[in-house]
């Protein structure tokens, strides 16, 4: 079969089932040679079990697999590879402690008279680096480099195996913007020479600039395609979500109630220089905009006591208190869902129903034996509130969609009726559907009082949630705006150190 005409891959009648789930429903998908073709749809939606297929790492339960027309199968990631099909994990799995050419060929070293050919390693590292644009010399320590440049030696590790479909999944959920620039730059240059990949990703805007196709799944099906002049915004969230999400941002603003947190010259241990000073009142939603670096996580790590202040003061509802530790931030009513949810947030191997109770454990207790009632209370309402997608209770928490887990973290937490809920980076790695349920939950709990204090990347997230934003730079609050105030320009000149809001 001609090569140039025929799809360099096929898949059809893909069908894959987990106990309690039907992940994927017939679902079918074809890639050109040289093409940057973006899977999309909300988490739950089949995108990561098909790429898991594709990669060798599951088996299907039904399907057709095809190379240039030619049937193939994915019993291993080895037979994936020998068809030219590699997968960039969203956490990377590089060995920190090995340099950068023992990582490229881990496993595949090239060997001379029995014994590893260092030199041959080594030269060909090179080589691999330099498609990807990485100039770093092939003895350093992968641990060493910044995520986004371990994003590229995993890149340049796909290549060296002959890769010919590169499966990127969220490759930019941990990257600052440089290093996404670079990356987009690596992608395009990659394309050029022939080398298809298949984008996942939830920045719908990244989507718009890579993509020559889209592919969107919806509840394990195929939902549709956009060829590149059909690609926006609009276009992709209404094929995703099955419905118009005419307002995607429908605040309310309420009036504020008395404060809930007052930060005076609190000095944080990453930038004690810096002295603090912020408020949030109740039924008001706060947002904490900047750029990565800037200090905005280490301040809600030490409002939570993860990292005690150093100095100043914080109170909670006019009463001043020290919060050494997270125990007696739960205490005083304070509850943080972390940026990291799988490191931080969650306990992944326990289930839906022991992490939903977690914190709560010790206040439900009978004479200090676990309350299984109370337990099986505080589960059914967060799954039921929160509209947590599980087979069952005992559902693995590590199995559930990225949205999902979110939703489990926030659901906990709301069982102990804390007055001030910090969110660092609410949605991140979560689909549109899902991010309209936190924000439209978000709005409820400012509602009813409760005071919220969120970070975000997203600027259009705090433009559209916050009642008022305090910018940081480098460790300081370089601005206060209201809601009239925000605007991006008015937010970046802030966060990247310009006085001048305006």
């Amino acid at each position: 079969m001609d090569e140039s005409s025929s799809p360099l891959l096929e898949v059809s009648g893909l069908r894959k089932s987990f106990p309690g789930v039907l992940a994927l429903r017939g679902v079918s998908l074809h890639l050109q040679k040289g093409e940057v073709l973006a899977l999309i749809g909300e988490n739950g939606a089949g995108k990561s079990t098909l790429m898991k297929i594709l990669a060798g790492v599951q088996p299907a339960d039904e399907g057709d697999f095809r190379v240039y027309g030619k049937k193939v199968s994915f019993r291993n990631v080895n037979d994936a590879m020998d068809k030219g099909i590699a997968l960039i994990h969203q956490e990377l799995n590089l060995c920190g402690n090995l340099d950068l050419a023992a990582n490229v060929f881990l496993g595949r070293e090239p060997t001379k008279a029995g014994l590893i050919d260092e030199y041959e390693m080594r030269r060909q590292t090179e080589k691999f680096l330099s498609q990807v644009g990485l100039n770093l010399p092939v003895d350093t320590l992968a641990e060493s480099i910044p995520i986004g440049k371990q994003q590229l030696v995993e890149i340049a590790k796909a290549l060296s195996c002959n890769a010919r479909v590169l499966i990127m999944d969220e490759p930019t959920s941990s990257l600052s913007q440089k290093e996404t620039e670079t990356l987009f730059e690596v992608v395009k240059n990659l394309r050029s020479k022939g080398i298809s990949v298949i984008y996942i990703s939830h920045r719908l805007g990244e989507v718009k600039e890579l993509a020559d196709r889209v592919t969107v799944f919806r509840d394990g099906e195929n939902a549709g395609e956009l060829m590149q002049d059909q690609i926006d915004h609009d276009n992709m969230v209404k094929l995703m979500v099955g419905r118009e999400l005419s307002e995607f941002y429908d605040r309310q603003v309420h009036n504020p109630g008395k404060p809930v947190l007052s930060l005076k010259n609190l000095r944080c241990p990453s930038y004690p220089q810096h002295p603090l000073s912020l408020e949030v009142s109740e039924g008001e939603i706060v947002g904490v905009a900047g750029l990565v670096g800037a200090g905005r996580t280490e301040l809600l790590q030490t409002i939570f006591g993860v990292t005690p202040a150093l100095g100043g003061s914080l109170q909670i509802s006019g009463e001043a208190k020290e919060i050494r530790n997270p125990r007696t931030a739960i205490s005083v009513g304070i509850a943080l869902a972390p940026e990291d949810r799988k490191q931080h947030g969650l306990v992944l191997p326990m289930s839906v129903r022991e992490n939903s109770s977690l914190p709560s454990l010790q206040r439900d207790a009978s004479r200090g034996w676990l309350n299984e009632n109370a337990e099986r209370a505080v589960t059914q309402n967060a799954v039921k509130s929160m509209k947590i997608k599980t087979p069952n209770y005992e559902q693995m928490a590590r199995f559930l969609s990225g949205g999902n887990q979110q939703k489990i973290v926030l659901g906990k937490w709301l069982a102990m009726s804390p007055k001030l809920l910090l969110l660092d980076e609410p949605t991140r790695g979560i689909d549109v559907g899902a991010k309209r349920e936190i924000y439209k939950l978000m709005e409820k709990l400012a509602g009813e009082g409760m005071a919220i204090l969120f970070v975000s990347s997203e600027m259009e997230e705090v433009l559209g949630m916050a009642d008022r934003a305090y910018v940081m730079h480098e460790g300081q609050i370089s601005g206060e705006l209201s809601r009239d105030q925000l605007s991006e320009k008015a937010i970046m000149n802030l966060a990247t150190g310009n006085l001048v809001a305006a």
